[in-house]
């Protein structure tokens, strides 16, 4: 594995230059990737659904973060997971528990 080490001049670097994604990891260590090439997969009916569901998730997790008292829920239980907030809202809405619909 290659290890890069940044100036301290250079806090953070993200985003993408030509073909080449820089993102960072949850625990803070630097990612560079090949940009995919997703100009020719055909999506199943069964994928589809599946992208379709996910952004449902997403909606509902920025929703989640956006409410003050649903996301202090969100980063306790994240806390205790070691875990991120958003990934937990996400988490939630698979396992059909809507706390926004509980409110």
């Amino acid at each position: 594995m290659t290890k890069v080490r940044l100036n301290p001049l250079i806090e953070e670097f993200h985003g993408t230059m030509f073909d080449v994604v820089f993102k960072k990891s949850p625990y803070g260590n630097l990612i560079v990737t090949k940009r995919p090439d997703m100009s020719k997969v055909k999506w199943s009916k069964a994928q589809q659904a599946h992208r379709q569901r996910f952004k449902q998730a997403s909606e509902y997790a920025k929703a989640a973060m956006a409410d003050p008292k649903l996301r202090a829920v969100y980063e306790h239980r994240a806390a205790n997971e070691k875990k991120r907030p958003y990934a937990l809202a996400l988490s939630d809405y698979f396992k059909g528990n809507d706390l926004l619909s509980k409110k």
